[in-house]
């Protein structure tokens, strides 16, 4: 186990987050705000690429000032950016354009024709281009800008800290329309979007070596290594553990996201989930649901509502909590509406399907991989806001039939710094991810298994019905 100080930066929309980790172990973090994005309802979504890294070098700053009293120094560093996120940068590196976010759709004609003229690449890949993807973004820069290149956000953090211009990594450049599998750029499709190749970054897998810190900077050492590090996805799936094949983690934020690892790339005919690569080769499928945090919001404070619904135990209703039209994992259908099966006796059952009914999407997501073939191993890790529920987790462990472990660290600048000290360990990220501290162990409820399993049929059962889930996922769910 790497007994090294290493510290990994979280670059997201709303601030940049330090975090400082030593064998495991989180030593201090440090925190920064950026400025908003400015969003238009034509679709523009841009932020201010010069504040990142006086944002980061204030975050670093900070969280490196408090470790001279262990007598630490900072051996490398790593960063995980906001997936997408794209500036246009002159000779020198320098942004000249506003950064174009994850979520701007001024890109969305280049994407159509992307789809088109890599068909045959994106088929393997199981993916296509979506209208916000990135790499549509890099062809509107090349016709509307003077940009000689494009950089995503962790490539200009990495690119202050070395004194020169980075390699991007594999994870930052997929939404970019990197293949993977190929272990290239597109070069027809940017042929055909008029795009010049010296508008590309080379890539290289993460935990590789970037350049190092040739004076100090920021706090840190002359000599620390800058490594290579993923999205922040990707690294807060890491940091939840999900690192190894049959590895999956259940993130419940604001929505649900499943992410995990595969020997071997699975694509997903559906289209409903993609997969980044992993640092050692390996895959990392995964999928968001529209569903999650934001569907159980009540009119009662929510402990106190976990309190009511924990003693009254399994609903009698069955709900689909969705709270705006459309879904997109397990499933995709852009009609999908939230509904209810019966009528709640009063709030406090009403909250508990909620709670039920995201257990139910958690369920159906695992059932979608099943048909893939993916294999899940016991237990399932939990991680995210809504994980920190003992009654929701007791609830998703019954409905699944599997033990969720809670991860006790699972943020993206923790995940960023695993990624920095992997590059620095002989073992490499599974000896780094072996040493971490395993979270709380939540079994299913023997008692409640039957009504959950019973509440999930129905539940899909509902989904078939409306013709949002196919046949064989529905064979599959019920079996």
């Amino acid at each position: 186990m790497n007994e090294q100080v290493t510290v990994g930066i979280d670059v997201a929309t709303a601030g940049v987050r330090a975090f400082a980790v030593c064998g495991g172990a989180v030593l201090t973090t440090a925190a920064a705000p950026l400025p908003p994005p400015a969003r238009s309802d034509a679709g523009r979504s841009e932020q201010d690429a010069s504040a990142w890294w006086p944002a980061a070098a204030s975050a670093l700053n900070a969280v490196t000032a408090a470790l001279p009293a262990r007598g630490a120094e900072v051996a490398a560093v790593s960063i995980a950016a906001t997936s997408g996120t794209i500036v246009g940068v002159d000779a020198a590196g320098e942004p000249i354009t506003p950064a174009l976010m994850y979520d701007d759709r001024r890109g969305a004609d280049h994407n159509r024709k992307a789809a088109e003229l890599g068909a045959q690449r994106w088929q393997p890949l199981g993916s296509g281009v979506s209208p916000t993807a990135a790499l549509g973004r890099i062809a509107w820069l090349a016709e509307h800008t003077d940009a000689l290149a494009v950089r995503h956000t962790a490539d200009v953090i990495a690119a202050h800290l070395t004194g020169h211009a980075v390699a991007t990594d594999w994870s930052h450049a997929l939404k970019s329309g990197y293949d993977p599998l190929a272990g290239e750029w597109p070069h027809e499709v940017f042929d055909g979007l008029g795009v010049p190749e010296t508008m590309l970054p080379p890539v290289v897998a993460p935990t590789n070596v970037l350049g190092e810190v040739t004076v100090p900077v920021a706090g840190l050492p002359a000599g620390c290594l800058v490594i290579a590090g993923m999205t922040d996805g990707c690294a807060g799936q890491l940091a939840a553990g999900a690192v190894e094949p049959g590895r999956f983690v259940g993130i419940l934020g604001t929505t649900y996201v499943l992410k995990g690892v595969t020997e071997s790339l699975v694509p997903d005919p559906t289209g409903v989930m993609y997969s980044h690569r992993h640092p050692d080769g390996w895959w990392l499928p995964g999928g968001a649901s529209n569903t999650g945090g934001e569907s159980v919001a009540g009119t009662r404070e929510l402990a106190s509502l976990d309190d009511a619904a924990e003693f009254r135990g399994p609903a009698s209703v069955v709900t689909f909590p969705l709270r705006r039209r459309g879904e997109r994992f397990p499933f995709a259908d852009g009609a999908a509406e939230g509904f209810v099966l019966g009528t709640p006796a009063d709030e406090v059952e009403l909250h508990r399907a909620r709670l039920e009914g995201v257990a139910f999407v958690e369920r159906l997501a695992l059932d979608h991989l099943r048909r893939l073939g993916i294999t899940v191993r016991d237990p399932l890790l939990a991680a995210g806001g809504g994980s920190q529920s003992p009654l929701w987790t007791s609830i998703r462990a019954t409905t699944t039939g599997r033990g969720l472990r809670v991860a006790p660290h699972a943020e993206t600048g923790y995940g960023a710094a695993l990624l920095a000290a992997a590059a620095i360990t002989p073992g490499g990220l599974r000896e780094v991810c072996a040493g971490m501290p395993e979270g709380s162990l939540i079994e299913p409820r023997p008692d409640e298994q039957a009504a959950m399993t019973s509440s999930y049929r129905r539940f899909c059962h509902a989904l078939h019905e409306r013709g949002w889930i196919d046949d064989d996922l529905f064979s599959t769910a019920v079996a």
